[in-house]
């Protein structure tokens, strides 16, 4: 194990993590730093509601991109012989969450960054696709059914370890890997503690997905 380049990538991981997608986005094309509008949030939901949504969409693509990529560096790593096939989700899971925490801790914006939901959903995307793109599933009938992006991702984030849980009554799953989606339901609990706050007050803002156009024909 080459403990060089396994810290290069580590750092390479952070710095993915960091790039500061909103910020960098609204000050090139609307001359607005971000975080002194809506919510003063360095992320996707609000960019959605301050910049729109094309604005809102990029920013989460990017965001997803970062998460996705960061943890894709440790299958080079084991094309490279760095590491072995044992270690792979090992070091998925630990470069995936170094990206996140850049996310949360951007050096690139004086460590003021978003809440990482995006960043993490490209890392479990990277990690696991099949149990993501349910977990997509249920964040968007419950952002359509409720508009409260922050209900939706707890729920989702919620879904990820349960559904892992679940398959791995059928099939073989890893400990680490359900371990692991806990822990992402934790950090997605603790970055949307005030959201939880707004939400249970009935204060929490909402954002529409699909407008529903009523038939206004007799």
């Amino acid at each position: 194990m080459n403990v060089f380049i396994i810290v290069a990538t580590a750092v390479l991981a952070y710095l993915l993590g960091s790039i500061p997608t909103a910020v960098w986005y609204g000050e090139a094309f609307f001359g607005i730093d971000i975080r002194k509008h809506g919510s003063g949030n360095a992320g996707a939901t609000n960019t959605f509601r301050v910049l729109g949504k094309r604005a809102g969409t990029v920013v989460m693509l990017v965001d997803v991109l970062k998460g996705y990529t960061a943890t894709i560096l440790a299958t080079i790593l084991l094309h490279l012989n760095v590491i072995g096939d044992h270690e792979l989700l090992t070091f998925k899971l630990v470069f995936g969450l170094i990206a996140v925490i850049g996310h949360l801790f951007p050096i690139f914006a004086r460590f003021k960054g978003g809440k990482g939901v995006a960043s993490l959903l490209g890392m479990v995307l990277a990690t696991h696709p099949e149990v993501a793109s349910v977990c997509i599933g249920i964040f968007l009938v419950v952002l359509i059914a409720s508009q409260y992006v922050s209900l939706g991702s707890i729920l989702a984030a919620l879904a990820f370890p349960v559904l892992l849980l679940l398959r791995a009554f059928g099939e073989q799953e890893s400990p680490l890997l359900i371990a692991f989606g806990f822990v992402v339901f934790l950090i997605v609990v603790i970055t949307h503690k005030k959201n939880i706050g707004r939400l249970l007050r009935g204060e929490e803002s909402r954002t529409v997905l699909i407008k529903l156009r009523k038939d206004e024909k007799a």
